[in-house]
C-alpha cells in the first residue's frame, strides 16, 4: 500500500508564496493567494505577520495557522484549484 504524500516543511517566500517540502522528497513553490479565501483566511490576507505564522501540523501533514486555518495537502501537492473556484457541476436529466 502506497503512503499518502504530506507536507513535511514550509518556508514563506515573497507575497503569498511558500516553499513546500513533501514526504516523497519533492519540493515546490506554491502561491497560496487563491487559497486565502473566506473569513478564516482574512487575517492572513490582511497582515503579513499573520501569514508568516504558517507551520506544518505533522499529524495532519499539511500547513496550518494558529487560528485553525489549513489547506488540504493533496490540493497543495497535486496543484489543484481551490474548492471555491470550482464551478458547480450541472446535472442534466432526460426522460425517455
Amino acid at each position: 500500500m502506497r503512503s499518502m504524500i504530506r507536507v513535511k516543511q514550509v518556508m514563506p517566500l515573497d507575497g503569498f508564496v511558500v516553499r513546500l517540502s513533501f514526504t516523497d522528497g519533492t519540493q515546490r513553490d506554491v502561491d497560496l493567494e487563491p487559497f486565502l479565501h473566506g473569513p478564516i483566511f482574512e487575517p492572513m490576507r490582511r497582515e503579513r505577520d499573520e501569514f508568516l505564522k504558517v507551520t506544518v501540523d505533522s499529524r495532519a501533514g499539511t500547513i496550518v495557522w494558529p487560528n485553525g486555518a489549513d489547506i488540504d495537502p493533496d490540493v497543495l501537492y497535486l496543484g489543484l484549484q481551490p474548492a471555491w473556484r470550482e464551478s458547480p457541476h450541472m446535472v442534466s436529466q432526460t426522460t425517455a
